[in-house]
């Protein structure tokens, strides 16, 4: 991973994926003045080098999920066995080794309010704390992913106007077409079709209809340590009721942000932080964090590993 070196095309064509993870190659050449053959060349290395995937995201808000913060205490060495463990569960979608293998951090989906899996019947988990995600507090997407486009030029690459937001029932090819999008967000629609066993027609209709409704959006899975921010931590913080969503303003503002959620328990606001190094950490945490009126109580951790973003793993 040290060896990578990205340059600006690089840089600019994972941005152009941010904004729709599904532009064509020929409309993203356009707007970088490059050849298409650049652009499906130097995605295609990405893609290779498991440096960058595209993959299909659906709100969990639209289909009537709930989502869940799991964080569990694991015996010494047992980090990386339950955090595979939890990757390949189709219901996770981000699964993180904390605190040098101490912990295990996993966000789980699951239909409606049923009760969650019981995770602590695993032989490597010493204790599980379980809170609700409640609401997504940060709209925009991390800025070291988003920084490489002019304004003019990322306008000109704007994904579909969505139409207004609301739960919807989930048909039989919804549930055959959004697991092969989040296996391959940029999957063609022959491929899509094969995978769904319906028309490409049907397909590409029914596409269209998840995006405009936005049931489904496209994100570019890249390490920030690839984009030259190798220090990542979570954050829970304790902050008083009244100005939880003052805090929660302030925290999307900032560059260093990546992720920002109301949950329940004992803290109720989680964070994602990147740095560049541990001492823009500790700067971040005491300058920034500590200037923040409201946050009672602070607790922090390094992410060691992240196992699993949001696309399934083999």
């Amino acid at each position: 991973m040290d060896s990578v070196r990205l340059d600006t095309v690089d840089l600019a064509l994972l941005h152009a994926l941010q904004i729709d993870g599904r532009a064509p190659f020929s409309r993203i050449a356009e707007v970088l003045d490059v050849s298409d053959r650049t652009i499906a060349r130097r995605f295609a290395r990405l893609r290779a080098q498991s440096l960058a995937r595209v993959c299909g995201v659906p709100d969990s808000s639209r289909i009537g999920q709930s989502e869940w913060l799991v964080r569990l205490r694991v015996r010494a060495g047992g980090a990386d066995i339950v955090a595979r463990d939890l990757a390949r569960r189709p219901d996770t979608a981000w699964v993180t080794v904390l605190a040098g293998g101490a912990e295990v951090m996993a966000t789980l989906r699951v239909d409606g309010e049923r009760p969650l899996p019981a995770l602590s019947v695993h032989s490597q988990v010493l204790a599980v704390d379980t809170q609700r995600l409640l609401r997504h507090l940060t709209e925009l997407r991390w800025r070291g992913r988003t920084s490489a486009l002019s304004a003019e030029q990322a306008a000109a690459l704007g994904a579909p106007e969505p139409d207004a937001a609301e739960t919807i029932t989930l048909t039989d090819l919804d549930r055959r077409l959004l697991p092969a999008l989040a296996r391959d967000g940029r999957a063609d629609y022959p491929s899509l079709a094969q995978a769904a066993g319906w028309s490409e027609s049907a397909v590409r209709r029914r596409l269209d209809e998840l995006r405009r409704q936005r049931v489904v959006r496209f994100d570019v899975e890249i390490d920030a340590a690839t984009l030259g921010f190798p220090v990542h931590a979570l954050l829970w913080l304790n902050v008083a009721p009244a100005r939880l969503a003052g805090v929660a303003q302030t925290l999307a503002g900032h560059s260093e942000v990546a992720f920002a959620g109301a949950t329940t328990g004992a803290h109720n606001l989680l964070a994602i932080v990147v740095c560049r190094d541990a001492a823009a950490l500790f700067d971040y945490l005491t300058v920034r964090i500590g200037a923040i009126e409201g946050i009672e109580h602070m607790e922090s951790a390094p992410i060691t590993a992240i196992t699993k973003r949001a696309a399934p793993t083999a």
